[in-house]
């Protein structure tokens, strides 16, 4: 690898972390505002994800720059797909935290409800899924890239649970319908965050070892050493 191309991938790197923070920071906030019933922090969510979105194009438009001035290959070139990719995803990842926030909007403007939702344990999962996937990517830590697939299990679980919960609150309570279905929503779009964490972390395995794993992550973790770097 070049000196040049080293400096535009070192920058690549720094520029999707920057994304991921702020995104990582918008989903405990937004989840925050729900909790607390906090109208003013909501929409200062919702009006940060223009900077989110400015990002992501600028990162798209950098990789687009290192793609025709470097032609990389082999790993290189699969490191800047993989951006590009994770790029996506992570701009999704802040328009959830902005549905969330939308939700959190409404409810504070609704009488609380008693339903023990665990939006903190599942906000903690997601967020965690979120920062090892990017964690894996720039260490290209495939072995840490598996767990984040296959913790995808338990949100997933958490998500199921929260629906019941909801359908049993809607016959004790019908009279607080709307603010269920909202606190539904929200578990929805936490679990939607975390299949685009999965997806990075799929990703950084593509990236890192050359082996697509869409579609059976979920059927195998490897138990030994991360899988060797391809070149």
């Amino acid at each position: 690898m070049s000196i040049h191309l080293k400096r535009e991938i070192d920058k690549l790197k720094q520029m999707v972390l920057a994304i991921g923070a702020a995104v990582e920071d918008n989903v405990a906030q937004a989840v925050k505002a729900l909790r607390s019933r906090d109208s003013v922090l909501a929409e200062r969510i919702i009006a940060s994800d223009q900077e989110v979105d400015r990002k992501e194009v600028e990162l798209e438009e950098e990789c687009l720059k290192v793609l025709a001035l470097h032609q990389p290959v082999a790993i290189d070139l699969r490191f800047v797909i993989a951006v590009l990719k994770i790029n996506n995803d992570l701009e999704r990842i802040g328009d959830l935290a902005v549905n969330i926030a939308e939700r959190a909007l409404v409810l504070s403007k609704l009488p609380p409800i008693d339903i023990p939702f665990d939006f903190a344990g599942m906000t903690e999962k997601t967020q965690g899924m979120v920062k090892d996937s990017l964690d894996a990517l720039v260490n290209m830590n495939t072995r840490l890239a598996w767990q984040v697939c296959a913790q995808d299990d338990d949100v997933d679980a958490i998500n199921r649970e929260m629906y019941f919960q909801v359908q049993e609150g809607i016959r004790a309570q019908p009279e607080r319908m709307e603010a269920l279905i909202h606190c539904l929503s929200t578990s929805r779009h936490l679990e939607r965050i975390a299949d685009h964490a999965t997806n990075i972390a799929e990703d950084v395995i593509y990236m890192a070892a050359g082996e697509i794993v869409r579609h059976k992550a979920e059927d195998y973790v490897p138990q030994g050493e991360d899988f060797p770097e391809k070149n």
